[in-house]
């Protein structure tokens, strides 16, 4: 419909004439009038009309933006324009039309090779044999293991290890559950046993490496530098970000005096946001021990490994062509919510991984219930409250299996921590190509705002632990560049 229709390239259109600025009369009529934007990339063979407004919000100049999107309106789009704005001020001197050109359907450029999802080395793994994907894992656990008994004080050399072998991990990991998916649960155990136990021995020799000392941007830097796909960009960063965020917070509560601490500021800082989920409750009632079902405590090590698992194959089931992370014009929230429905299906009936790492991807989009959020558990809290209209949830979060699966607690405590690691790797991505990435410091003023304050999406006491956790981080990446 849309590949034979006119066009005019929407940055020539609102470039103020004889100037670099944009002219604010065209796009006060644009959003008044609802006219919606061509959004296109040729790349990717794809084209989606949006809403201005929605695209305008994220960025209020993003029509020149470089990347693999450009923006058009149809010649319906500008000849309403047109009429709208000599219909309010016929003495405006209306911008001449742009050329206009013929949008032909999009067609690769020559010598380019399109990315999916995983990057072009997806490929290599999934034509690995079942023995190749075993052995490049059990190779990984030994260079990390080796880098443990050298006690290597060489940053560039932990972060090449670490970086290389958690992306081997998950590639490996989504390639095997791709074919695991079509088998029989039985056969798809069999056939991913290997993978599991391989996948958990290398997962404890990488969470020992990683704590907030060797953890700098050094690491997040190399990790753009050797991956091209966004995909496991995103899995890699959560999955290291998720393990030094778990030894970060185990040091807190048990070296520290930060419990107490909490409890004392826990009426005016807190109170109020817990009230809210808990309702139900007097608010006098609501202390830190009703937000931490059995109280905050240090994560001991056997659900540290088993998170750790978590925060690698969180978005196992996330297929390769999904794009909707790369901007408005491709969010599609069907596809979204699939891909959580997919990892925890596949992950729970296709593998013998733990049941915390498989809540953990099927929960991390729970957002306390927010219309927003999306997963497996309001599903099942839903009908369980039809079935028993008058059992409560007394607490918010839960650090064991029962009280989440017994519906005792609003959340599992390693998805609202994935919920926030998640949110915040998306909105810094520093290859973002549909809106600019956010600082440090913006991502969290925002989420503090949006998530926290405006919304009680992600929970409120982890965020300020997980805020701290960042901000001391980036001070210490500013000390080893200096």
């Amino acid at each position: 419909m849309l590949e034979k229709e006119v066009t005019i390239l929407l940055s020539k259109i609102l470039t103020q004439q004889g100037t670099k600025g944009n002219n604010l009369n065209y796009i006060d009529i644009i959003q008044e009038e609802e006219i919606p934007v061509l959004c296109v990339n040729k790349a990717a063979q794809k084209k989606r009309l949006m809403p201005f407004k929605t695209l305008f919000d994220n960025n209020n100049d993003f029509w020149h933006m470089s990347g693999s999107w450009e923006y058009y309106l149809t010649e319906e789009g500008y000849n309403k324009l047109k009429s709208k704005l000599l219909e309010k001020r016929p003495d405006w001197n209306v911008q001449k039309k742009p050329e206009e050109k013929k949008e032909k359907a999009a067609e690769p450029a020559a010598g380019v090779k399109m990315e999916m999802g995983f990057g072009s080395e997806y490929k290599t793994y999934a034509e690995m044999t079942a023995k190749e994907k075993i052995e490049c894992l059990n190779n990984d656990k030994n260079r990390l293991n080796e880098i443990l008994l050298s006690k290597t004080k060489d940053n560039a050399v932990v972060t090449e290890v670490l970086v290389d072998t958690t992306k081997d991990a998950a590639m490996i990991n989504h390639a095997t559950i791709e074919e695991a998916i079509n088998l029989a649960d039985d056969e798809a155990k069999k056939l991913t046993q290997d993978l599991v136990d391989s996948t958990q021995e290398m997962v404890k020799s990488s969470a020992q490496l990683i704590s907030e000392n060797v953890f700098s941007n050094e690491l997040m830097n190399t990790l753009v530098e050797k991956s091209n796909g966004t995909i496991i960009q995103h899995m890699t960063r959560v999955y290291l970000n998720g393990i030094a965020f778990l030894s970060y917070y185990n040091n807190l509560v048990s070296t520290s005096s930060a419990i107490q601490r909490l409890r004392i500021s826990f009426a005016t800082k807190y109170r109020t946001f817990y009230h809210k989920l808990l309702p139900h409750m007097n608010l006098d009632d609501i202390v830190l021990e009703r937000v931490f079902y059995r109280g905050m405590r240090a994560i001991p090590p056997e659900l540290y490994f088993k998170w750790a698992v978590g925060f690698l194959i969180h978005d196992i089931g996330k297929a390769g062509a999904v794009e909707y992370h790369e901007g408005e014009a491709l969010y599609d929230r069907k596809i979204v919510i699939d891909h959580v429905k997919q990892g925890y299906k596949s992950i729970m009936t296709k593998t013998n991984y733990p049941m915390e790492a498989s809540l953990m991807t099927g929960y991390h989009h729970e957002y306390y219930g927010d219309v927003d959020g999306y997963g497996y558990f309001r599903a099942y809290l839903q009908q369980y409250k039809k079935a028993n209209p008058d059992a409560k949830q007394d607490y918010c979060i839960t650090y064991e299996l029962e009280p989440i699966l017994d519906y005792q607690a609003l959340a599992y405590f390693p998805a609202k921590v994935l919920e926030i690691i998640d949110v915040y790797d998306s909105v810094t991505d520093p290859l973002r190509t549909y809106r600019k990435a956010l600082s440090s410091e913006e991502a969290l003023n925002m989420m503090k705002e949006q998530f926290v304050e405006k919304q009680a999406k992600i929970d409120a006491i982890l965020f300020d632990i997980f805020s701290t956790f960042i901000r001391e981080k980036n001070k210490q990446g500013l000390k080893q560049s200096a």
